[in-house]
């Protein structure tokens, strides 16, 4: 049989008769009466099967066993009286934790200028960021390791609610002297002879872009799988082979010359990009505003795409 927790309220009224040393001023504390405070501690020492006061006239003395169960009781109301302070402090305006799961492309493209405006509105709120891919996150989110998450929408998450941020589409990342650049369209042989710097195989663009090719009865032979998209485009550039990426990672790369796209086909592939969280959890105002400034960002991250 489960041990039953003892009686916060019994042992509140011990550790203000051993403070008083007196039954009646521990009463006037509490506002009961003395004989109120005298049940509570006989329950308690019945609870626990030993004396805990001596009574000796109106002076109560705490036996041996008494100030032992003090001494862990004054640990306890200590806690309970720092989790009160920081409930309390938490449900203040913009004073609280949030914490974001986001993938490795998020945390660089789209959530600095967002938490730059974020800590403006809520200078007290703590931001925890944990980066990770889709799968990683959403096993987070799961477990209650992160508040909410910034990432793609999944193929199954029952558990989540998810509400959009944008929609990109995924092109082949090349050289500009890559030999692609120069034609119309690409055949089903030369997308099998290609060389392929993919994204991580246990990603969610990963099971995208494979999901994509099967379809038109293409495997595509990966040479080299990395988990970083900075290092994939580098290899792209020296010739060492093609991606498949989006262009908002590739701004830069694109403008400056040192990177060009093409798309993968006549069919178009699209990611949904969204934020999620618990289902059955309501928002709270800094999540909210999250979500918002996310939105603003996304505008501005897909301008390159328009």
């Amino acid at each position: 049989m489960p041990i039953e927790p003892l009686d916060s309220r019994q042992l509140r009224a011990l550790m203000l008769v051993a403070d008083k040393q007196s039954f009646t001023l521990a009463a006037k504390e509490l506002n009961l009466t003395q004989s109120a405070v005298s049940h509570a501690i006989k329950s308690l020492e019945k609870d626990v099967n030993c004396s805990l006061v001596d009574r000796v006239g109106k002076r109560a003395d705490l036996t041996e066993a008494g100030r032992k169960l003090l001494r862990s009781a004054q640990i306890i109301f200590t806690e309970m009286v720092n989790i009160r302070q920081e409930l309390q402090k938490s449900t203040r305006w913009g004073q609280s934790t949030l914490r974001i799961g986001a993938t490795t492309s998020i945390c660089q493209y789209l959530l600095p200028p967002v938490l730059r405006e974020f800590k403006e509105s809520f200078p007290e709120c703590t931001v925890n960021i944990v980066p990770g891919d889709t799968p990683e996150i959403l096993s987070s989110l799961q477990q209650n390791s992160i508040d909410i998450a910034i990432a793609l929408q999944p193929f199954e998450a029952d558990f989540c609610g998810f509400r959009p941020l944008f929609k990109d589409e995924l092109k082949f990342i090349l050289s500009p002297i890559h030999s692609w650049n120069n034609l119309k369209n690409i055949s089903q042989e030369q997308l099998k002879l290609e060389k392929y710097i993919l994204y991580n195989k246990r990603s969610h663009t990963y099971r995208l872009i494979d999901i994509y090719f099967r379809a038109l009865d293409i495997e595509l032979p990966s040479s080299l799988e990395l988990g970083s998209m900075e290092a994939i485009k580098e290899l792209v550039k020296v010739g060492m082979g093609v991606s498949i990426g989006a262009e908002w990672v590739a701004a830069q790369e694109l403008q400056e010359g040192s990177l060009t796209m093409l798309p993968l086909g006549r069919k178009k592939l699209y990611r949904n990009w969204g934020l999620m969280y618990r289902k059955g959890r309501r928002l709270s105002i800094t999540e909210e505003t999250l979500f918002g400034l996310c939105s603003l960002a996304a505008e501005n991250l897909m301008l390159p795409q328009k």
